[in-house]
């Protein structure tokens, strides 16, 4: 197996090789980013980058993000086709 990566659109991250090591990281940043989502810098933009780090290793949090990011591909689509061009 290679080495666990997470891509946001042209950046990609990588991750720790140790599965346990994933696994409480992408944990902490869900719960981290719940509890203190209200500061400014510690914000709820942590939920989904934690959700991202765990559906390496989980399939449920896999298919859930890949319905989520194929919606919302459709619906910038949607909406910038919906502008008049210029």
């Amino acid at each position: 197996m290679g080495v666990a990566k997470v891509r946001l659109g042209r950046f990609s991250l990588t991750l720790p090789r140790n599965r346990l090591v994933r696994m409480g990281l992408g944990g902490g940043l869900v719960v981290v980013g719940a509890l203190f989502g209200w500061l400014p810098v510690l914000g709820y933009w942590m939920v989904p980058l934690g959700l991202l780090v765990l559906a390496v290793d989980s399939p449920p949090i896999r298919r859930l993000n890949r319905r989520t990011s194929v919606a919302v591909v459709g619906w910038w689509r949607g909406r910038k086709a919906g502008r008049d061009p210029v």
